[in-house]
C-alpha cells in the first residue's frame, strides 16, 4: 500500500478538498496521469474530465472538473480547477441542456473568441454527459 500524500482541490470560490490519499487520476490535455508520493514535479493544464483519488487500493472520491491547472511536487498534488463537482451531484439533463446551447453558441460565433469559447463549454458539456455514463 503506497503511503499517504495531500491532495488539495481549489475552486475560485474556496477550497474544496484537502484530504490524505494514496493516488490521485487527473485528467490532464495530453491524457490522464496518476500521482503518487513521490512523483516528480509538474504543472499541466487540465481538459474537461474525472479526478479519481484512491485510498487503501479502492476510488474513494470522483470529482468532475471543468478544466484548470494541477502542480504536483513530491509530497503533495494541487489542482485548481475552473468548476468542480462530485460526479454523483451532475445532473444529466442539466448537461445535455449546456451541450445544445454550447452547440447553438458554435453556429452562431462570428469570430475566434465566441467560436473557442462555445468549443470550450461544448467540452465541458460532453465531460460532464461521460462522467455520467462512467459512474452508472
Amino acid at each position: 500500500m503506497p503511503d499517504p500524500f495531500t491532495f488539495d482541490l481549489v475552486s475560485p470560490e474556496k477550497l474544496l478538498l484537502s484530504e490524505n490519499v494514496e493516488m490521485v487520476v487527473v485528467p490532464g490535455v495530453e491524457g490522464d496521469f496518476g500521482v503518487l508520493i513521490g512523483h516528480s514535479p509538474l504543472i499541466s493544464e487540465l481538459r474537461p474530465g474525472v479526478i479519481d483519488t484512491y485510498t487503501d487500493n479502492k476510488v474513494e472520491e470522483r470529482i468532475f472538473v471543468a478544466g484548470g491547472f494541477a502542480e504536483v511536487t513530491g509530497e503533495r498534488c494541487t489542482v485548481l480547477a475552473e468548476e468542480a463537482m462530485p460526479v454523483e451531484d451532475i445532473d444529466a439533463a442539466k448537461a445535455e441542456t449546456r451541450i445544445a446551447v454550447a452547440r447553438e453558441a458554435l453556429v452562431e460565433a462570428n469570430n475566434d473568441l465566441t467560436r473557442a469559447k462555445a468549443q470550450a463549454a461544448l467540452a465541458v458539456g460532453e465531460a460532464m454527459v461521460a462522467a455520467c455514463v462512467t459512474s452508472a
